[in-house]
């Protein structure tokens, strides 16, 4: 896990205690790209459930409402950053089970400035080499982001 966690570090950095990690990520186009990784219909699919249904509110309007609810839980669950609540009790997304080994090694390369290689060891758990030593990482079981984080 010590590429989540330096990730984590870096990402809850940048989000602060006022906008959750899919706020910024939309916003700055970084890791996943957050809200702005869905079209409409599939950000109104994957949010519905949680946000109910909405004629009259914008997509950015909704987009904060979303915003708003990632922070509560975060709250609720306690944890630092939506990815883990969401990896814990997936929602619209699955968090960092949303993302496979490659997705990770690149975000890593991308925020961090640091390439690594997340491989799977024996016991099928993920490890990451390279700059930043072996570790375990979290893996979709398709081994890429059910989204097309890959």
């Amino acid at each position: 896990m010590e590429a989540i966690a330096k990730l984590r570090d870096s990402l809850v950095k940048l989000a602060g205690e006022e906008r959750s990690m899919c706020r910024v990520a939309a916003e700055q186009g970084i890791f996943c790209r957050g809200f702005r990784l869905w079209h409409d219909a599939e950000f109104d699919r994957r949010w519905r459930g949680l946000l109910g249904r909405s004629n009259h509110l914008s997509r950015a309007q909704m987009e904060r409402l979303a915003d708003i609810w990632q922070l509560a839980e975060q709250v609720q669950q306690r944890v630092p950053l939506i990815c883990d609540a969401q990896a814990a009790a997936p929602g619209a997304c699955c968090g960092w089970d949303e993302f496979g080994n490659e997705a990770i090694a690149r975000f890593c390369g991308e925020l961090l400035g640091e390439e690594v290689a997340v491989v799977d060891d024996k016991e099928k758990a993920p490890r990451m080499t390279g700059v930043m030593g072996a570790a375990s990482a979290r893996s979709h079981p398709s081994g890429h982001g059910t989204a097309g984080s890959d």
